[in-house]
Parts: C-alpha cells; sequence; structure tokens
C-alpha cells in the first residue's frame, strides 16, 4: 500500500484550487465567526423590516458559503490520510465551527415562519431582491409545523456535536483503525485485504480466493460486533430523536419530508421491488448455471461470468472512453468533462490511510471534485463515468443557479451518477460485436441493476424495520441486526444462494446506514435515469436540452417536480416497473447467449 506522498500529484485532486495556502483557510475561519456574530444581532428582528429580511439573507448566504468551503477542505484533507493527525484536527475544527453557524442561524428559520404570509407578501413588494427567495420561503412555510420555537431550535443545533458522534466514530473504525489480515490473489501471492482490494478479489475467477476474502473481511467485523451494534443503534436512536423533536411521525417521514417526497414513494419502492423478485432469482439461477456450480454461495455472487474475458483498464484508457460513451448529451457537456478529468478534480489511486469508496464534494466556490480508488477494474472505470456524473451536476447547478439553490437533492443527484453509467454501458454493448464480451457487459448491467435498484432497495428495507423497532420502543443488539438482516437477503434471493452466516454481519460496514433513508434514491435515480437514457438515444437533442436543464436547475424547485419537467414522474410506480422489466430483457438476451455457447437450443 503507497503513502500519499508516493501518488504521482497528476492522480491528486488539487485542493490547492480551493485554498492555495492554508493560512487563507484561518483568515476565513475568523471571517466565518465574525459573520455568525452579526447574524446573532438580528435575533427577533426578521419581522420588523423588509431590511432586516434581505440583510440577514445575504449574511446568512456569506457565512454559509465560507463555512461550506472551510469543511469541504478539511473533510477532503482529512480523506486522503485518515491517520494524519494534522488534518483530523483540522476537521474537527471546521465541524466545530459548522456546529456554531448552525447555532447561530438556528433562528432564522423560526423568526420567518412567524412572519404573517400577507405581511411577508409587503415585504416581497417593497425590495424585489427578496422575490429571488420564494421558493425558499415557500419550503419553509411548507415545514412550518415542524419548525419549532427559537430557543428550542438553538439546543437542537447545539446538540449537533452529540449527533455526530456515532457517524464519526464508525469512520475512525472503518477507515483508519480496522486492519484486515493477509489473504492470497489470483496469482497466489499473499496481499493484505483492504476494502479497496476487496471488490477486486470478490470478482476473481478463483472461488477460494472468493471464498478466502469473503471469510477474511467479515470474520474482522466480527471482532467487534456488539461496538458496531451499539454505533449503529445510537445512530437509529439520534434519528427517532430529532424526528420526535419536530413532530413527524416517523423518522421516515423527517427524512424524505425535506425533499417533500411523500412515504408512499419510498413503500411504493420496496413494494415493486418485492413484486419483481422473481426476476433476481432466476438471474441467480443463471449465475449458478453458468458458474457450473452446485451450490451459489454469498462470495460467487460477484464472480465474472466469463471467465476468459479480462478487463484491465488503466486510467488513461478509461477517460478516453468515457469521453467518447457521453457523446450523446453535446459537445459542450463532452468538452466540459474533459476538462474538468484533466484540471484536478480526481483523486485516483488507493493510498495508505485514504477513505474508500468513491464520492464526489465540493463548495460553491471551487469547481467539483472526485474521490476514487482506481484499481483499473471495467467497475472502476463504471465509477468515474457515475461520480463525474455527480460533478458535472454541480458544475452545471453551481455556473446557472444562485448559492441558495445551487445545492441540488440528493434525491435527483443519482439520477445525472446513474444516466452517465447507463450510456457508457450502452455505448460498449452496441459497439461490440465478440459474442463473450457482450456476455460480459450483460453481466455488468446486470449487476449494475442488482447492485443499484435490488440492493439497495433492500437497504432502504433494512433501515425502515430497524428504525420501526427502536419507534416501536424495542432495542437493537447484534442479534437483532443480523437476524432482520439475514432473513431480508432470504427473502430478496430467495433459495437461490446458500446464505453463509457471515453475510449476517454485512450491515456492520455500510456506511450509509449512518445517514439514514439515503439509499433508496439510488433505487429510484437508476430507474428514473434508464428512462431519461432512452429519451436521449430516441430523442436526440430535445431530450438533451431537457436534460441539460435539469442538471442547470440545481434545487429551485421540488425534485418530483424537476424529474417531470425531464420527462419522468418518479411519484408513480411505473418507472421502478419498467426498470425492472428491462433487467428481465437483459436476463433474457444473456441466456440466449449462453444457450449458443453451450450448444443447448433449450431454454
Amino acid at each position: 500500500m503507497k503513502t500519499r506522498d508516493e501518488i504521482d500529484p497528476k492522480y491528486r485532486w488539487r485542493l490547492e484550487d480551493i485554498y492555495a495556502q492554508e493560512g487563507e483557510w484561518e483568515e476565513d475561519l475568523k471571517e466565518a465567526k465574525m459573520l455568525s456574530a452579526k447574524i446573532e444581532a438580528y435575533h427577533g428582528k426578521l419581522g420588523d423590516s423588509s431590511d432586516s429580511l434581505i440583510n440577514v439573507l445575504k449574511l446568512l448566504e456569506k457565512v454559509e458559503r465560507k463555512t461550506e468551503k472551510l469543511c469541504v477542505y478539511a473533510k477532503m484533507r482529512r480523506d486522503e490520510d485518515n491517520a494524519n493527525p494534522r488534518y483530523q484536527a483540522l476537521f474537527d475544527r471546521a465541524q466545530s465551527l459548522n456546529i456554531q453557524v448552525n447555532s447561530a442561524v438556528s433562528y432564522i428559520a423560526p423568526e420567518i415562519i412567524a412572519i404573517p404570509e400577507e405581511k411577508l407578501n409587503v415585504f416581497l413588494n417593497e425590495r424585489g431582491e427578496l422575490h429571488s427567495y420564494k421558493h425558499f420561503f415557500d419550503q419553509l412555510l411548507r415545514q412550518r409545523q415542524h419548525v419549532l420555537s427559537p430557543e428550542e431550535e438553538k439546543l437542537l443545533a447545539m446538540a449537533a456535536d452529540l449527533s455526530l458522534t456515532a457517524r464519526n466514530v464508525f469512520s475512525m473504525l472503518n477507515d483508519a483503525d480496522i486492519k484486515f489480515p493477509v489473504v492470497h490473489d489470483q496469482e497466489g501471492r499473499e496481499v493484505e485485504l483492504t476494502k479497496g482490494r476487496y471488490g477486486k478479489l470478490m470478482e476473481s475467477s478463483d472461488r477460494e480466493v472468493r471464498r478466502e476474502a469473503f471469510k477474511a473481511l467479515y470474520s474482522t467485523y466480527n471482532q467487534f460486533p456488539n461496538t458496531l451494534a451499539a454505533m449503529l443503534a445510537s445512530s437509529i436512536k439520534k434519528d427517532v430523536f430529532y424526528a420526535r423533536s419536530r413532530k413527524y411521525s416517523s423518522s421516515l417521514e423527517a427524512a424524505l419530508d425535506e425533499d417533500n417526497i411523500p412515504v408512499e414513494v419510498y413503500e411504493g419502492l420496496i413494494e415493486a421491488v418485492h413484486n419483481n423478485l422473481g426476476h433476481l432469482q432466476r438471474y441467480m439461477q443463471l449465475r449458478k448455471r453458468i458458474l457450473g456450480l452446485d451450490e451459489l454461495h454469498m462470495y460467487d455472487i460477484y464472480a465474472p461470468l466469463v471467465k476468459e474475458l479480462k478487463m484491465d483498464i488503466p486510467y488513461e484508457e478509461a477517460k478516453e472512453l468515457i469521453v467518447k460513451a457521453l457523446y450523446p448529451l453535446g459537445q459542450e457537456y463532452a468538452a466540459n468533462l474533459k476538462k474538468g478529468i484533466d484540471s484536478g478534480w480526481v483523486d485516483v489511486y488507493e493510498n495508505k490511510g485514504k477513505t474508500s469508496g468513491a464520492y464526489s464534494w465540493g463548495c460553491y466556490d471551487a469547481h467539483p471534485f472526485v474521490l476514487l480508488n482506481y484499481n483499473n477494474r471495467f467497475a472502476d472505470v463504471l465509477t468515474l463515468a457515475h461520480e463525474m456524473g455527480h460533478a458535472m451536476h454541480t458544475y452545471y447547478s453551481n455556473r446557472t443557479q444562485p448559492y441558495i439553490y445551487s445545492h441540488y437533492s440528493i434525491f435527483v443527484a443519482e439520477v445525472a451518477s446513474t444516466v452517465n453509467e447507463s450510456l457508457v454501458i450502452d455505448y460498449l454493448l452496441k459497439s461490440c460485436s465478440d459474442a463473450q464480451e457482450k456476455m460480459y457487459l450483460l453481466n455488468y448491467y446486470l449487476e449494475q441493476f442488482r447492485g443499484t435498484v435490488y440492493r439497495q432497495t433492500m437497504f432502504a428495507e433494512f433501515e425502515k424495520i430497524i428504525h420501526a423497532k427502536v419507534e416501536g420502543g424495542e432495542a437493537l443488539s447484534v442479534k437483532e441486526f443480523n437476524t432482520i438482516y439475514r432473513d431480508l437477503n432470504q427473502l430478496y434471493y430467495g433459495s437461490e444462494v446458500v446464505l453463509d452466516e457471515e453475510i449476517n454481519i454485512e450491515w456492520a460496514r455500510i456506511p450509509h446506514f449512518y445517514s439514514a433513508f439515503y439509499v433508496y434514491k439510488y433505487a429510484t435515480g437508476f430507474s428514473a435515469a434508464a428512462a431519461i437514457k432512452q429519451k436521449i438515444l430516441n430523442e436526440g437533442e430535445p431530450a438533451v436540452r431537457r436534460y441539460l436543464d435539469f442538471l442547470k436547475s440545481g434545487s429551485s424547485d421540488y425534485p418530483l417536480n424537476l424529474l417531470r419537467e425531464a420527462g419522468v414522474d418518479l411519484a408513480s410506480p411505473q418507472p421502478v416497473e419498467e426498470a425492472l422489466a428491462y433487467f428481465g430483457d437483459l436476463i433474457t438476451e444473456m441466456e440466449k447467449i449462453q444457450n449458443v455457447r453451450s450448444g443447448n437450443s433449450g431454454g
């Protein structure tokens, strides 16, 4: 495992584009604290005049932009090497500032809500600048019943530091402290198991390599079962506490209300997936048949179905491939994409202490950034396309929208990333004539469906169950977490997969469970993206124009409305049902190729 300094600078993101020198970070920290104090001076005065209202909103933007910039820089510096004490401390200071600012501005929402609607309309007529905040006002007034008194809001803001404990402790354990054993790779060499390497080992054509990696990973998490259970249970209790504090009927309703998403959308997703579990189990049957196994274990479900085809793709090739594949989005999009990839947006390779996985993040006053742990797998190519979808969404929103509407909802964010992935796979499927390669690509696309729609919906159902149990007064220990998680795997995979004991504790390594009711957006986003991709390929320029307008819209309207403008209605289960029907069609296509390859004309 290389250290950070051993990574070529051209493959590291350029955080100097946020702060050229860290002295500037310190100056902004001072200014943010000063702005925070200025905002507190308006406490109790927002309803006095339109001048007071617009002045505090301008101050709010200034302090939030500063705080965002400070936090993004500190977090991404820490993510470069979680064991670096300098950036652990910087991140802690940024978090403390964020909590201080949230406390200082906590009175703003309740005071605006307390302004009578007719008086607010007078203010809007007096100051034209306030019209740009109309959707912001509408959002606040919509949630009026869930906003507390200024004193209560300030108390909740002050408690935010405590609410982050479970997530922060999990991050430190999962990314910095936990150590995995040495295992063997495809060539029989001893390698240190890491979360980044785990994915590649699980895609090995050598079953013993997969089995060893699988057991090594989960046996490591099983060394800390009670600690991990206590952390997740604490995070759930935090969610329940905030939901009840704000008078929501459930933590699920509270989480969805921010995007104005009805609970029925979440429940409808789970129901639609349950109605189509037959496709998933049929895919597992096909997987078992192609691999020639008597039993399909959990460590077999990521194994390549085309053993003899290796797709080892260096990062430089991946960049060129993605730009070509996304050309249906137009020349402007392609040019901006290429410029971003080549201009210090992306942190490419894994290094010791680096945060695992991948994400896109940034602040309004700099270009977006992408964290990868690129390992030359085909999956890593798609991860680059996925995260650059997020980055381009941020790029367009930040360039088009005022700061207050630049932060698009996570509900729509997964649409942009998945459109990119789908276009790349579609490009490769259409350009390949080799049956073996097509088989590989179909397998990959099916895995994307399984991982994004089925797996994330199973995660979403797990979250719904465990939160409901805490809300019902039940305690959650390792035993309960393991039982619930195993039962869901049994429901989704049926009798087609042997549920190895180790899979029971998989919940313990999923970071998204510390951001409750988040993962369902992957499934809805994937379904919406499938519809948008087809419109782009079928309609061409008009659909591209609608899509780019969607990318530029930020949070200027509610997510369901923005998607309707792009041509997709996620209030209906239809997009999910259609996506899973397409999943079934892909299985059929793969079965046909397999039958030809095996000399079998039967079904």
